[in-house]
Order: C-alpha cells, then structure tokens, then sequence
C-alpha cells in the first residue's frame, strides 16, 4: 500500500486538485485507492460531490472520537475511490489534540487498526504545518509537493522540507518525497519557464516530467462534483492527470 501525503503549505498550490484526479485516474487503472481529506476546508471532499454539513462521520470523528476507519469511509461514484470526508468540526480539532498522548500519530494508529487493503491512501493536507499535517506525514510513507509555476512558488519550502526532515528523524523513518509536481504551468510565460527550472535543479530526477497546465475546466470540475477524468476527456487538465497517474504507476517498479 502506497500511502502519500500531498503537501504544501501555500494555498492553491493543486494539493486538492491532485488528489482528486490523480485518485480518479488511478482508480480507473483497477487500483482501489482511498483519499483521506485532513484540510479543513474540505475541498476534496466537495469536489467529489458531498456536502460537508450533510456528512454523518468524518475524519474528525477518526481524530477526536475514535470512530473506526471502516464506519467513515464513504464510497464515491467511481468504482474503487472512496473517501474519509472533512467536516466543519475538523477546524478545531487542532485545539483538541494538543493535550493528547501520543497526538502526532493518531491518524496512523487508526488506519493500522483497519484490516481492508488499498492499493493508494492519498492524503490531501491543510496548507499549514500543524498537527493535521504532521498527522499525515506520519502516516505516509512517500510525500508528493505541488509547486504552482509563479514567482512566490518557492517561497516557504525551506520550512516544508525542514518540517519533513524533523518528522523523517523523530516520528516517522521511511517518510520521503518521492514526487514533485509543477503546477499552473503555461509554456508562453518565462516566469513559468524559469520556476520550473529552479525546481528541477533543486529536486532533480523527484520533479515528474509531466507539468499540469493552467486549464480551465480543471477549476470547473469541482462545481459538478465530478474528477476532470469524468468532466472534460480530452482537454488539457484530463491529459496532464492521466499522463501523470502513468508516472505514478511507473514508481511501483522502481520499489
């Protein structure tokens, strides 16, 4: 079981983006693949059509409550994606774990706990550093940073992987970045040109080849509550993500 933590502290990077229609083509290629959304601002769990306020158990009640994995999995419309949703209630749940033992890892003592095998566990995170993500980077074995092709792009990394790096020596030894993604890509402006650029001298061979392209109908999907897999074949947000989940599954030979 692959377990990944989509990271990146600076909001609209394309963490939920990724996890969404990465998930979605990765279902699609038969692997049973299981999205954990830590953000509190539920964007995964929208994106795929359910209504926070409507959601019975969330990951919240996994956190707080220590409702079991299996009672919080919910099934989405496509065959083998399923979802632990976010609610409102995940706002707070920072607060509420601050005086627990053992707080740091009580997302991955949970999923241990359930038995059923995914082949994928991606794990959209908040965009900040607190104990949701430090949650899920003790949960994961691999770590995927989307890095939007603008000039501020950079800025804040130095604290992510210094924060990973902390994690990696204390809580959690097998974590690693295994995959850098570039996103907002658009060949025509230099400024995209030169931040993909500085991010492949910095990660080298971790960065995918494939560049997610600014695309419209990528910002359209989540109000149909559909993946761009289902929304728009053929464009160029559905072309990016299947090329990508392609280079995903190739990462399952090198290990």
């Amino acid at each position: 079981m692959r377990k990944i933590a989509v990271i990146n502290q600076k909001g609209g990077s394309g963490k939920t983006t990724t996890v969404v229609n990465a998930g979605a083509f990765l279902a699609k290629n038969n692997k049973k693949v299981l999205l954990i959304d830590l953000d509190p601002q539920a964007h995964t769990t929208i994106h795929l059509g359910f209504e926070p306020p409507e959601i019975e158990r969330s990951v919240y009640d996994v956190l707080i409550k220590k409702t079991p994995i299996k009672d919080a999995i919910i099934e989405t419309y496509e065959k083998n994606l399923f979802i632990i949703p976010a609610s409102i209630e995940l706002a707070s749940a920072e607060i509420e774990l601050v005086n627990e033992i053992g707080r740091e890892i009580v997302l991955r003592d949970a999923l241990k706990k359930y038995r059923a095998a995914f082949d994928y566990v991606l794990i959209d995170c908040p965009p900040s550093l607190g104990l949701l993500t430090i949650n899920a980077l003790t949960t994961a074995n691999e770590i995927f940073i989307p890095i939007q092709a603008e000039f501020f792009a950079l800025e804040g990394l130095t604290k992510l992987i210094q924060t990973i790096d902390v994690v990696k020596s204390r809580l959690n030894s097998k974590i690693d970045v295994t995959g850098i993604i570039v996103t907002m890509f658009d060949g025509r402006k230099n400024i995209c040109k030169d931040v993909s650029e500085k991010v492949y001298s910095h990660f080298k061979k971790k960065v995918f080849k494939t560049k997610i392209r600014e695309n419209v109908r990528l910002a359209e999907a989540p109000g149909f509550g559909k993946s761009i897999k289902d929304f728009a074949p053929g464009s160029h947000g559905w072309e990016d993500y299947k090329k990508l989940t392609a280079e995903i599954l190739t990462q399952e030979k090198k290990k």
